[in-house]
């Protein structure tokens, strides 16, 4: 009996001792003694010229307040300069003894004269060598030598819910440091398609901007570059850009002062489950090709509109934002190995990578006009119309019919007036559609709960709607 309760007393004190140690918290005090002096404050002034007003008011000309301040302050005092200076704060850290330092684009963008701040007082003018925007990311350079430098860490070995630690100036504070943990990793974000972010709760604020993030190795895992906010300060959900991806930036913009990406050509999408059954595929995954630009790479690779991109020189895509990073890192001029499902079974194409242009090249809307008498409405609810000689030549296509319009509230389909329809995809197999009468034989063989995919042109873009369930119409 003794025995028994000894042996449950001391099983009691090692759990609690257990309990104990896993909740203790980290401590960061080493980690910012010895990687702080590597973190600088990065400051720029932008010459704001030919203003309306003698002062840089406080207020936006939308604020209510705007108009009070006005009233009060001259347009233009004499011998006042109808100029004025626009300074900003971030942060950067030092990857080389000799100076070079890394920080956020945003950062340095429109900058007229930028200064590097070190944690001794010393101050540099430091030469922006290059940015990118799309990864947002800029390389400085300051004539020193001898400057603390930061370890690199693999972003690929993180974990989430792993301590994380940020320094920088939020708001100007010199080497600030904060804590939190990695909330998720890979993260897309819109217009971001080159970047698989890393998303934390560490508190992030302006002035924040471009500093380091660490593991608790006192590695720099990534850079700090974004925040979600409702209010403009810190919310609990920021994002760093993963250091692997900002130091194969920074090594091309350190060589030619710019970075050089791949292209394919093609307007990709999700693949959802309901897109999955509509091509054959046992489950969601890879990037499903809405459209070829024509003489893009892809196209002259073998790529085709409906194929859904499984692997890209031999890595699996698994969701559809996979892709842009993948061919974003393919040097341009290689043919790589792409493997498509196309018509219920895989293909191995090779395919030519081209270059991403510097700037997003623009292209004018083509949509296809209304043409011909409307017809009743079929059992989807959709009002069609063919297609002209001169709507088919405006639009780009070949084939395809015109929604006119989607009656009974347009309840069963995401199909707007306008759409010129193309392809019916059911099963794996995807028929063209060219005149009214065989789109309404085709959905003539499906029953209510049937689901298929339509092959949508809108505007100049493609894209697959997914359409569940038919009605008696």
């Amino acid at each position: 009996m003794i025995m028994r309760a000894l042996t449950g007393f001391l099983l009691a004190l090692v759990a609690t001792a257990g309990f104990s140690q896993t909740r203790e918290l980290p401590d960061f005090t080493e980690l910012a003694e010895k990687q702080g002096p590597a973190v600088v404050n990065v400051s720029t002034t932008q010459v704001i010229k030919g203003q309306r007003f003698a002062h840089p008011f406080p207020f936006d000309e939308d604020d209510p307040s705007f108009e009070l301040f006005r009233r009060f302050m001259p347009r233009q005092m004499p011998g006042m300069p109808r100029e004025y200076k626009n300074q900003s704060l971030g942060s950067g850290f030092i990857i080389s003894a000799d100076g070079f330092i890394l920080t956020n684009a945003h950062v340095v963008d429109g900058a007229d004269e930028v200064q590097v701040k070190l944690t001794d007082k010393r101050e540099f003018k430091a030469k922006v060598v290059g940015t990118d925007k799309r990864t947002d990311v800029a390389l400085l350079k300051i004539e020193a030598n001898g400057l603390p430098v930061v370890r690199m860490g693999d972003p690929g070995r993180l974990r989430v819910g792993e301590w994380v630690v940020a320094i920088g100036a939020p708001f100007g504070f010199d080497n600030s440091v904060t804590a939190g943990i990695v909330s998720a990793k890979g993260r897309s974000l819109p217009q971001e398609n080159y970047v698989p972010f890393i998303q934390t709760d560490v508190a992030i604020n302006p002035g924040n901007s471009g500093g380091p993030l660490f593991n608790m190795k006192g590695e720099v895992v990534g850079v700090n570059s974004q925040i979600y906010s409702r209010s403009g300060g810190y919310m609990g959900v920021s994002f760093a850009i993963p250091i692997d991806v900002a130091m194969e930036v920074q090594a091309q913009l350190r060589s030619g002062g710019k970075v050089s990406r791949g292209r394919l050509g093609v307007a990709i999408q999700d693949v959802t489950r309901e897109l999955a059954d509509s091509f054959g595929l046992s489950k969601p995954q890879g990037a499903l090709v809405a459209s070829v630009e024509k003489g893009a790479p892809a196209e002259k690779g073998g790529i085709e509109a409906g194929d859904i991109i499984l692997k890209f020189d031999g890595k699996p895509v698994v969701q559809s934002s996979d892709l842009p990073r993948m061919v974003g890192s393919t040097k341009p001029g290689t043919r790589i190995p792409v493997q498509v499902w196309r018509k219920g079974g895989t293909r191995d194409l090779m395919v030519p990578v081209g270059e991403m242009p510097d700037d997003k090249g623009s292209t004018q809307s083509k949509r296809a006009g209304k043409g011909g008498e409307p017809l009743a409405a079929n059992r989807l609810g959709l009002v069609l119309s063919e297609l002209s000689a001169e709507q088919k030549r405006q639009a780009g296509v070949g084939h395809g019919i015109v929604v006119e319009d989607v009656v009974n509230g347009g309840a069963r389909t995401d199909l707007r007036p306008g759409d010129v329809i193309l392809a019916l995809v059911s099963k794996g197999v995807q028929t063209e559609l060219k005149s009214i009468e065989q789109f309404n034989g085709l959905l003539s063989k499906f029953d209510k709960s049937s689901t298929f995919t339509l092959l949508v042109l809108r505007g100049e873009a493609q894209t697959f709607i997914t359409i569940r369930g038919i009605g008696d119409k």
